[in-house]
């Protein structure tokens, strides 16, 4: 049974992107792919989200791109994570885990 979808919550769409890409370099195609793949189909991003927050991370130098042919022997352009972009998912990430542990008390108050 999948997920059903839902909106990301504004401001984790680069953490997102920066995580994917902690894996494994990619283009735009397939970090939205793997987005959703690894949600099991909860979290889609479109085009018109997806493409300008690449821009944003590589004008950040979170991220650095370059042409290469993909698995379908078109040219494609790949990000990667930059050592100053793994630096802020650590950081991202450090913050959501205390949001996180923050909300979840909120909820269990009193529960």
């Amino acid at each position: 049974m999948s997920s059903p979808r839902f909106p990301i919550p504004q401001g984790t769409l680069d953490m997102l992107i920066l995580q994917v890409l902690s894996l494994e370099a990619a283009h735009g195609y397939g970090i939205a792919q793997r987005l959703q793949q690894i949600s099991r189909e909860a979290v889609h991003v479109n085009q018109g989200s997806l493409y300008p927050a690449l821009h944003r991370l590589e004008q950040k130098r979170w991220l650095k791109s370059a042409w290469r042919r993909s698995e379908t022997g078109r040219e494609a352009k790949f990000y990667e994570l930059t050592q100053a972009g793994r630096k802020q998912l650590a950081r991202e990430r450090a913050d959501w885990e205390r949001l996180t542990e923050a909300v979840e008390l909120i909820f269990n108050e009193g529960a």
